[in-house]
């Protein structure tokens, strides 16, 4: 346990378990110094984090004038004198655990309601409180500003305000709230005449038409697809006529190329001249003034505290929820932020705002890029290797779009050549085979067999409605092998997390066909809802998974995420709860609205104000 490498410390999560031993941790950035505490797994040991302070802080303040001489490196070889005062501070651990003072409940002397007395507590019946009366003053007096600034001056009305103002206060409160009403009911009736306008003569014809949609049909016969043929047989379906611009999109793209998400902040230019517009009012003050603000909050060769940092962690932390980061997972990130800053020794003219930022930038972007990256094209061609198609398994909860994207990817796998089986898993959605099907015609009429050397490209794999989704998987597998299709793409049904009938199907028909890429597709319109479907499908598929090391979600895809602006908080909270990456992101309609993430421009998109 030594030998290991010091686990990553993400999300202030500063534990680490092996087998039966769990060893809590802290960092001291200042010296370099690691503080280590081992004990069994099944002790529950509340004092544990106060003893790891203690020792850390004794330990810090024993020995800080060697380390600050030889520094930590220096002292390797050395000892320390530090058995006793470490049975020390375990002991007051110990007996801090133990014992705990009762609350105390407070007495009437200490509430605030022994501060009030009777006279202030009782109120005249018609009587309003002072505060409400001074602010009716207020209405009055600006009223009769407004009233004074309109009327004209016909004359030296020096000695007229006065006596307006005496007459406004001897009024009383009834003739005041008349007078109010009375001006109301006057402007409004105003109002209302100048908005009366003559009405025309035309008069309406009488009978309802039906209305006419710009891109309807209607051709009744057009619409009838009573007699076509269900459940296969693609070729006795209609054969439907659409515009291939309008299903590729871009013109000018290369194709099977999957571009990089791009980010592109239309407000910048807007905000660098309001930026100059009002530096230039506030040079004119003072050159002194303007020096000395500028240099305000800059710090040099400070180490950083946690007090330093929590108001800017706690600004951050809203503006991470606000972007649709998950709260849970917001607070963790600035706890983590705020664990690695502490003690570090800031640089010259640097301030702490702009040393958190950067430091949560960084974090962000490691979040992003995960440690293992998914390339199916390299996958693919392994696999066709060894003569067999490549499986991939998407799942995920209703009305995400994992058929629209399914369809995506089978377009950009075609593009680079490779061929593409369908299999429509999903057996209890109405439409759901029909939808495939519409997709394949269309992939079909865009890549043909001609254009192929006579080969299909893209073909639809359904059983209709009400089978069993593990067994239709498992046949698409065997029918893509023997006829050599590249890739199988398997639809699943829409499922939510909290069903378990339908998550236990989900997990059989993984277990069984044991797909070489499980993709969770999920939509970037959630916030918190993203880390309870993630943790509640990896926990179902552990749970109800036959083989000894249960197959996971393998990657993500992240769909609409040109419906979300700036708010693109549901990416970090998805790859943070799974630690997987997202392989595609939908941003349209298109059979090429899918890009590969880049982490710097999502992040780019969720520091901006």
């Amino acid at each position: 346990l030594l030998t290991a490498p010091l686990p990553q410390e993400r999300g202030g999560n500063n534990s680490f378990t092996h087998e039966a031993l769990t060893l809590k941790y802290k960092l001291d950035n200042q010296f370099e110094l690691v503080f280590v505490v081992g004990f069994q797994k099944i002790l529950t040991l509340t004092y544990v984090d106060k003893l790891i302070d203690d020792v850390h802080k004794e330990f810090r303040d024993k020995y800080r004038n060697e380390f600050q001489q030889k520094g930590a490196l220096g002292l390797l070889n050395g000892t320390f004198d530090f058995k006793d005062d470490f049975m020390r501070l375990l002991r007051d651990a110990e007996e801090s655990s133990r014992v705990r003072t009762p609350t105390v409940m407070k007495t009437f002397e200490q509430s605030l309601k022994s501060q009030k007395t009777v006279k202030c507590m009782i109120e005249t019946r018609g009587e309003k409180p002072k505060e409400k009366v001074k602010n009716k003053k207020n209405k009055g007096s600006k009223k009769e500003g407004t009233e004074a600034a309109a009327a004209p001056t016909k004359a030296s009305g020096g000695d007229k305000q006065p006596s307006a103002a005496g007459d406004k206060e001897e009024l009383t409160k009834d003739e005041i709230l008349q007078k109010n009403r009375e001006e109301f009911f006057r402007r409004h009736m105003k109002a209302g005449e100048k908005s009366r306008s003559p009405k025309p003569d035309t008069q309406k014809e009488k009978g309802k038409k039906p209305r006419v949609w710009d891109l309807g049909n209607s051709n009744a016969k057009v619409l009838d697809y009573s007699n076509s043929a269900t459940n296969g047989s693609a070729e006795a379906c209609p054969v439907e006529e659409f515009d291939p611009d309008m299903a590729l999109g871009d013109k000018n793209r290369e194709p099977g190329r999957l571009y990089d998400l791009e980010y592109e902040s239309e407000d910048e230019a807007e905000e660098e001249k309001v930026v100059q517009n009002t530096s230039k009012p506030s040079a004119k003050k003072g050159g002194l003034g303007g020096m000395f603000g500028m240099l305000k909050g800059l710090v040099g060769s400070k180490s950083l505290t946690r007090e330093d940092m929590d108001p800017v962690l706690e600004k951050m932390k809203d503006h991470l929820i606000a972007k649709n980061v998950a709260a849970e997972i917001a607070v963790q990130l600035c706890e983590s932020v705020a664990k690695k800053l502490e003690g570090k020794v800031m640089g010259t003219f640097t301030t702490v705002t702009s040393t958190v930022k950067q430091a949560l930038q960084e974090a962000l972007v490691q979040i992003l890029q995960p440690q293992r990256r998914v390339d199916v094209l390299r996958d693919v061609m392994d696999a066709q290797r060894h003569r067999r198609p490549y499986v991939v398994t998407f799942c995920g909860v209703n009305g995400v779009g994992k058929s629209t994207n399914l369809a995506k990817i089978s377009f950009w796998l075609i593009e680079n050549g490779f061929s593409v089986l369908i299999a429509a898993c999903d057996t209890f959605r109405a439409g759901a085979v029909e939808q495939l099907r519409t997709h394949t015609r269309r992939l079909n009429a865009l890549h043909p067999p001609e254009s192929h050397g006579g080969r299909t490209m893209v073909q639809l794999y359904e059983k209709g409605y009400g089978k069993d989704a593990a067994g239709i998987a498992m046949e698409a597998i065997s029918y893509a092998r023997n006829q050599g299709f590249d890739v199988v793409l398997v639809d699943t049904a829409g499922r939510m997390q909290d069903n378990a009938p339908l998550m236990t199907a989900l997990a059989k028909l993984i277990a069984v066909n044991a797909p070489d890429l499980v993709l969770f597709v999920g939509e970037a319109l959630v916030g918190n809802e993203a880390v309870d479907q993630l943790v509640k499908f990896n926990k179902a598929l552990a749970d109800h998974s036959m083989a000894q090391t249960p197959r996971l979600i393998d990657g993500i895809v992240l769909t609409k995420f040109d419906t979300i602006d700036d708010k693109v908080g549901a990416a970090i909270s998805m790859t943070y709860i799974t630690s997987k990456p997202i392989v595609f992101v939908g941003t349209g309609q298109t059979y090429c609205d899918l890009r590969s993430l880049n982490a710097k421009a999502v992040v780019a998109a969720l520091m901006k104000a």
